[in-house]
C-alpha cells in the first residue's frame, strides 16, 4: 500500500536512507500506518488523501503534507480539491498554515505538470 500511495521511488529513498537510528521508525510506519490504516475497507485511498491532506494542514507539517499532495494527486484528487481543502484548513487550522500548506501545494503543483 505504500507503494501504491507514494510511488517505489519515494519508498525506497525512505528505506534506502534508513540508517540504525531509523530503520525501526521505517518499520513501524509501514506496519502501523500503510499496513493497518491504510488498507481498512472502510474509506477508499481517494478519502483517505482528502484526510491526511487536511490534518498534515492542521499540524503544520510541510515535508509530510509535500509527501501526501503528491499522494493525492495519485490518489485522483484534483488540484482544486487540494487547494479547496485547504483554503477549508485555514478557518478551523489558521491562516499561517493554510498560507504554509498552500505554499507546499504549489510547488509540488510545478513539479507534476
Amino acid at each position: 500500500m505504500r507503494r501504491a500511495v507514494l510511488g517505489d521511488a519515494y519508498v525506497d529513498r525512505a528505506l534506502a536512507s534508513a540508517d540504525e537510528l531509523g530503520a525501526d521508525m521505517q518499520r513501524y510506519v509501514t506496519e502501523a500506518v500503510w499496513g493497518s490504516i491504510w488498507t481498512r475497507p472502510g474509506l477508499p485511498r481517494r478519502e483517505r488523501s482528502f484526510i491526511t491532506i487536511a490534518m498534515l494542514c492542521a499540524l503544520n507539517r510541510p515535508h509530510e503534507l509535500r509527501v501526501h499532495v503528491t499522494a493525492g494527486l495519485r490518489n485522483g484528487l484534483t488540484k482544486k480539491e487540494i487547494v479547496e481543502v485547504i483554503l477549508q484548513s485555514a478557518a478551523y487550522c489558521g491562516f499561517p498554515a493554510a498560507i504554509d500548506a498552500l505554499r507546499v501545494a504549489r510547488e509540488v503543483f510545478a513539479e507534476t505538470k
